[in-house]
């Protein structure tokens, strides 16, 4: 069942040019992996430093395997740098049926 993953952040003012390439880069990495369908970036309206991913995978498992992946972890880690707060994680299944 596919998977839309749901990443939000928000990130120091000035900041915009280094997290945008950091992002670029990663749904780069993320292409090459198995159950990766597609990925979109959402920059608020009315708040330019919170920006949301919202993530396509086949399958909730696939995109678990690259959630874990020490790959992204490199990224995540490179994010953080310009984060101002935690990442939050939602994970949806599409549809109503969970299985």
């Amino acid at each position: 069942m596919l998977a839309k993953i749901i990443i939000k952040r928000r990130f120091r003012e000035g900041t915009t040019r280094e997290v945008l390439a950091l992002l670029h880069d990663l749904r780069f990495a993320a292409m090459s992996q198995p159950g990766y369908i597609s990925g979109e970036t959402l920059m608020q309206y009315d708040d330019p430093q919170k920006l949301v991913v919202i993530g396509t995978w086949q399958n909730i498992e696939s995109w678990h395997s690259w959630k874990a992946n020490p790959k992204r972890n490199e990224f995540e880690a490179m994010l953080n740098i310009y984060q101002d707060g935690p990442t939050v994680y939602e994970e949806y299944l599409l549809g109503t049926a969970l299985h």
